[in-house]
């Protein structure tokens, strides 16, 4: 039986090469110098200009704001780590995030099955706040955690033992899911169920190995948490 599920944000409720390849434009455009100063950024982002997309191993994917800075900073060298990742974070709080389906649908459907909801984000938390927000969502979730909430960054597993712990659950009855290697061995990790989907980067060879099951996106999931009870 299943009691909660908890997602992560970028590339499973939101789809990530739309709503982060906007993020990625306006972060070239704000501090690069020049064209090259731009190529160049853009290549340590792991970002395509031409195509708007990112790289299989962009660090935006799961990495955290400070992941992201650190890759970025020989770059910018008369900003420090702290200030660059304080931008990277403004940016981020006021980006339009893109639904990867019908978020109130979905939710609000798990949600009456009695299912508790939570969401666990290498991105930092007032962002996330900000973008389920933006969505019409916030009210759907129990438990909302960044990288920065105190319980650490996946592929550790302490956002959803958090999660667990919070609201008095028993890891095996929950569902972690996502869109990245990351998410997957996280979930592992805090023994929970484990799901992926394809509304990220990763493709299903990659992900297939380490979920329970891979979806295209997370409309599937409320029959596939059907079908275990009807085992």
């Amino acid at each position: 039986m299943i009691d909660a599920v908890i997602f992560d944000k970028d590339g499973t409720l939101f789809d990530f090469q739309l709503s982060w390849g906007g993020v990625a434009v306006t972060v070239l455009g704000q501090l690069a110098q020049n064209e090259v100063h731009a190529a160049d950024m853009a290549a340590a982002m792991g970002f395509d200009r031409a195509s708007g997309r990112f790289a299989p191993d962009s660090p935006m994917i799961a990495g955290t704001s400070a992941d992201i800075a650190a890759v970025m900073i020989p770059l910018l060298p008369h900003m420090t780590p702290d200030a660059l990742e304080a931008h990277l974070n403004r940016v981020a709080v006021s980006a339009r995030m893109h639904p990867a389906v019908d978020l109130r649908h979905v939710l609000q459907d798990l949600r009456n099955r009695g299912l508790r909801l939570g969401v666990a984000t290498n991105d930092t938390e007032a962002p996330a706040r900000a973008h389920l927000a933006e969505a019409g969502i916030t009210d759907l979730f129990d438990f909302v955690a960044g990288c920065d909430s105190g319980h650490g960054a996946k592929p550790e597993p302490g956002m959803l033992l958090a999660f667990s712990q919070a609201l008095g659950l028993e890891s095996g009855r929950v569902v972690m899911v996502g869109d990245s290697r990351h998410d997957l061995v996280a979930g592992r990790a805090a023994g929970m169920r484990v799901v992926g989907v394809l509304t990220g980067i990763a493709d299903h060879a990659e992900l297939e190995p380490h979920a329970d099951v891979v979806l295209p996106d997370i409309a599937g999931l409320a029959g596939w948490i059907d079908s275990l009870s009807a085992d």
